[in-house]
């Protein structure tokens, strides 16, 4: 029996539980949080160039990197929307994957400067008013906290917006961090622990981030999602009536939020179209459970060589 083509309904996007998340609500949280983020910077360079404050200079760098990141990620998902062309038959959607590997790379590219300085200034600490970095650092926490607030809820749907809400919790918690330094500094004059902090930032910072891009390489590399178990899928495919096995299994990222699947299901020689079709389609909607939106599924009879021949 010869392949039958690709039915138009194999690349069709089912509008399930794994659907991407709203626009408009992202849009909103994404300006919001660009918006206090940025005139926090302002805030921290200022203040941190007034009273020679490192840790303060060091966290501005960082959330200036993050307003960056949070701009990226708003790019990346309105181009989600773009329509497929002839040339970019999936759209853009894979910038949602690229934007995530960028940010991930400039958030550890930052820390090596932090560091750097730290060094330098932990061997010759200046007088710093602790007060003023503890009162700055405050209003960083209030400023990340509600920011990341407006991520939680769909924090789980995309790893953009997991990146967006860790960065700004952990930015949170820096804050707080500055702020138990600034009193300390303030009440003890260990001015040391301006440099301290900064590495304690740059901890924080690798931490937060490296998992954000081993899994967005590995996706940019047209790896198996992290959520995708190969297993279950055989399993599901071996249990749908009349499939004898399933090879060939390719698995990946279309887009931080939608993942296709391709493989080869082998059927009894007696199987007739029709039956092959119910098969397809059973198989499709079972995938679709397991984050799979975009199936296309080969029949190949189970005579076939198809090891030499596909």
């Amino acid at each position: 029996m010869s392949h039958t083509g690709h039915n138009e309904n194999e690349h069709e996007h089912h509008q399930h539980h794994h659907a991407p998340v709203a626009l408009t609500h992202i849009n909103r949280a994404f300006i919001i949080g660009i918006t206090l983020n940025f005139v926090f910077v302002i805030v921290e360079v200022i203040a941190g160039l007034f009273i020679h404050s490192l840790s303060l200079l060091s966290d501005a760098g960082h959330n200036l990197a993050d307003v960056g990141t949070l701009a990226l990620s708003l790019l990346a998902y309105r181009l989600l929307k773009v329509k497929a062309t002839e040339r970019y038959t999936y759209g853009y959607r894979k910038t949602s994957i690229l934007v995530a590997l960028f940010n991930a790379v400039v958030l550890l590219v930052s820390i090596g400067a932090i560091a750097y300085e730290a060094f330098h200034r932990f061997m010759n600490p200046e007088p710093l008013p602790g007060t003023t970095i503890a009162i700055v650092a405050g209003v960083g926490i209030v400023i990340n906290a509600f920011t990341a607030f407006l991520f939680l809820k769909d924090k789980e749907k995309d790893i953009n917006i997991k990146s967006a809400y860790l960065h700004l919790l952990s930015d949170a918690l820096v804050s707080f961090g500055l702020v138990i330094a600034g009193i300390i500094i303030h009440y003890t004059n260990w001015y040391w622990l301006d440099p301290v902090f900064s590495i304690i930032i740059a901890i924080v910072i690798v931490l937060g981030t490296w998992s954000l891009m081993r899994h967005s390489l590995r996706l940019s590399l047209d790896g198996v999602p992290p959520e995708i178990n190969l297993q279950k899928i055989k399993e599901a495919a071996l249990k749908t009536e009349g499939v004898l096995d399933i090879h060939h299994l390719h698995v990946w990222a279309i887009s931080t939020t939608q993942n296709a699947l391709t493989a080869h299901i082998i059927v009894d020689k007696k199987t007739t179209m029709a039956q092959i079709q119910v098969i397809k389609d059973h198989l499709k909607h079972e995938l679709e459970h397991q984050n799979i939106q975009h199936t296309t599924l080969e029949p190949e009879i189970a005579d076939e060589n198809c090891e030499e021949n596909c």
